[in-house]
């Protein structure tokens, strides 16, 4: 399933020697990004999977038996409130890992891992990543490195969702989602909008309603088309800007 390199964030998919064993080429970043002899190590330890929406991956107070190498689609990070509702703290997209927690050892899962668009990744053992990190430098720090955004972006969306409003934070995540799903087509239900935000549904479908009359979006039961991608930049808060500028200043370093 070939995804789309419509953000700069995203480098164009590059077609590898190796493949998962079944023809697939892989797209995701960390395992484009090895170096020949580490990707001949690791890819043996994959298992290529097909994910189905709403697939948990695991949930809070699991013991974590895998991490996974997203490849197309996305997956949220849930946290996850002792009366059922969940909040959306962080996006793995074909850019990230979702299982960050086990590379520094720690099996037991702090918050909800959930196939929120339709995806497909690739499965690596617990036991086999702890031994792959002692074997493959750059994978090591390429984990490291992602947890470190990770953590940057979940700070800023608490101060996201503490200080802005619904319309701005909608924009904000629209613009995240796409990034990591690589279209402006988004098969996204007001429901989960709604979920993911952590608001009512009913203010999801009157921000939703506000930026569809402004030509910004395009909504459809079930699904949000962009139409405007500088447009639905403007309308989102400053945080997908400050995100944006801190990534590049990790990723492209001056000299």
């Amino acid at each position: 399933m070939a995804t789309k390199a419509t953000h700069p964030q995203f480098q164009k998919i590059r077609k590898l020697p190796n493949s998962d064993g079944d023809g697939n080429n892989i797209h995701n970043q960390i395992l484009l990004d090895l170096p020949a002899r580490e990707r001949d190590l690791v890819l043996p330890k994959l298992e290529f999977l097909r994910l189905t929406t709403h697939q948990i991956l695991h949930d809070v107070g699991d013991t974590m038996k895998s991490g996974y190498f997203c490849d197309s689609g996305m997956i949220s990070i849930l946290s996850v409130f002792p009366d059922g509702k969940s909040v959306e703290v962080g996006l793995v997209g074909n850019e990230g890992f979702a299982g960050l927690p086990l590379t520094v050892g720690f099996h037991s899962a702090a918050t909800r891992g959930v196939v929120q668009i339709e995806a497909t990744a690739f499965r690596v053992d617990a036991e086999a990543l702890i031994a792959l990190l002692q074997q493959c430098p750059t994978l090591a720090q390429k984990l490291q490195q992602r947890a470190q955004i990770l953590t940057m972006e979940v700070m800023q969306i608490a101060a996201c969702n503490r200080l802005h409003d619904v319309e701005e934070r909608l924009a904000r995540w629209l613009l995240m989602c796409a990034d990591r799903v690589g279209d402006h087509s988004l098969p996204l239900t007001q429901e989960l909008l709604a979920q993911m935000l952590g608001t009512r549904r009913s203010s999801v479908t009157i921000a939703a309603g506000v930026l569809q009359k402004a030509g910004i979006i395009s909504y459809t039961r079930g699904a949000v088309e962009i139409v405007s991608r500088p447009n639905l930049e403007e309308a989102a808060c400053e945080c997908y800007q400050l995100m944006q500028r801190q990534l590049k200043a990790w990723v492209s370093p001056s000299v």
